[in-house]
């Protein structure tokens, strides 16, 4: 399946909600929809959802920790990017070795071409060394939808008081091509960096890029 990058148009307000949280890529930040309940500097909305393993999984699981929401979908080419690449491994492990939790969250709907059962999901994963805490199933889109989340790859990051401190995309180019990897401004490093060491993140907010995420109809 080919994907594309969104684009900067935007459905009209008769379409469904799963449209416009997708269309949201134009508008920077976080999405604008009235099921996104996640607002920059204030609380991360709570969730809970099973793993590959079929285990539940509650962000409150974390309380007191720094959390990265990863959105992620194997089918797309901007997160294969990342994982050939194996910057999103390496973003992982710097993140992991710094006692920070890390849950990638797989959105996909179940009659979508690119789902993947949480076996194989479990399996990619293993496959690509991710160093992720634990991969998500979430094929209701209950909790993208929470957050508002509309490519993958799409970043969140949550510090220890339960604050969401950064929401958009991994680095600053937004391309589907791994050689653009290097040189890139890694944003959640950078926003990491300064929220372990107790500073406000400098650049909260950018455009997430990715394939739109493929949401279960309403």
């Amino acid at each position: 399946m080919t994907h594309r990058a969104p684009t900067l148009s935007c459905p009209t307000r008769r379409r469904a909600l799963a449209q416009a949280v997708v269309c949201g890529m134009a508008l920077g930040g976080l999405a604008s929809t009235a099921s996104a309940q996640a607002v920059l500097g204030a609380a991360a909305p709570a969730f809970s959802a099973r793993d590959t393993a079929g285990k539940t999984v509650s962000l409150s699981d974390f309380r007191g920790k720094t959390v990265v929401l990863e959105w992620v979908n194997p089918g797309c080419p901007y997160v294969r990017k990342h994982y050939s690449s194996n910057n999103m491994q390496a973003t992982q492990k710097a993140a992991a070795e710094r006692g920070v939790v890390w849950l990638a969250v797989n959105s996909t709907a179940t009659d979508a071409t690119d789902y993947l059962s949480p076996d194989t999901m479990g399996a990619w994963m293993r496959e690509q060394k991710a160093a992720a805490t634990a991969t998500l199933m979430d094929a209701d889109g209950k909790v993208g939808r929470l957050y508002g989340a509309r490519t993958t790859p799409h970043l969140y990051v949550i510090d220890a008081r339960g604050l969401l401190v950064y929401a958009g995309a991994i680095d600053n180019k937004p391309t589907a091509r791994a050689a653009d990897v290097a040189g890139a401004t890694n944003h959640v490093n950078q926003a990491l960096a300064e929220v372990l060491a107790g500073k406000p993140v400098t650049v909260a907010s950018t455009q997430p890029y990715g394939c739109s995420v493929k949401y279960a109809s309403m």
